[in-house]
């Protein structure tokens, strides 16, 4: 049975995602729903910034966490899918998504601008792309120096593993700008499908603090 696309948002969100302790930086300019689940806000930005969606995520908001939970957990992360990025924004407008936790690949997220969603506009939609995805299981911002600093050096002791690692002509100052908006207005049809599961009352920070 095919399913009906999902309603068109009425208010959208402008943000710039950008991979921390990463150079050349890796930076994505977004559109998203307001009213967009987090668990869908997750892949958003796997597919927006080049993930591949294989390892655990939490998005941090003041002393609010959400995520997938897994046996090294945090007690107090509460289910992606009881909030929204509005339910993020009401508590800062600048928060950290983690991805592969015990690698370390923290992101700092910030509001560019709440608009009117535009009728001639899918979303999510992809406005400005930085600097190429890193392999996800490079060993965190640490590893991937190693790997750019060995590739670059046909006499480094580990050339030859680290070329073999991702592609050989791998350039960390290339996003594939075009390939990622096609791969983030595929989602489109499916952001703003499921109801979201409300959680006990957020404990929000004071204006202007980040998690």
């Amino acid at each position: 049975m095919t399913q009906a696309p999902a309603a068109a948002p009425s208010e959208i969100a402008r943000l710039c995602v950008e991979i921390d302790d990463v150079a050349p930086r890796v930076l994505r300019i977004i559109e998203v729903p307001i009213d967009a689940r987090l668990d869908d806000l997750h892949f958003v930005l796997q597919i927006a910034i080049g993930w591949q969606n294989g390892h655990a995520f939490e998005f941090r908001a003041g002393p609010n966490v959400w995520g997938s939970a897994d046996r090294d957990s945090p007690s107090e992360l509460r289910p992606a899918q009881s909030a929204t990025l509005a339910d993020i924004l009401a508590v800062d407008a600048c928060f950290s998504y983690n991805y592969v936790l015990g690698e370390d690949w923290e992101h700092t997220v910030r509001l560019l601008e709440r608009a009117a969603a535009s009728p001639d506009t899918r979303y999510p939609n992809l406005v400005h792309a930085e600097g190429r995805c890193p392999p996800a299981d490079i060993g965190g911002p640490t590893g991937y120096e190693t790997y750019l600093r060995s590739i670059a050096d046909p006499n480094s002791a580990h050339h030859a593993d680290m070329i073999d690692f991702d592609t050989p002509d791998f350039d960390p100052h290339a996003a594939d700008e075009a390939r990622l908006r096609e791969n983030l207005a595929s989602l489109a049809r499916y952001i703003g499908r499921k109801p979201v599961g409300r959680h006990p009352q957020l404990q929000r920070s004071a204006p202007g603090t980040t998690g």
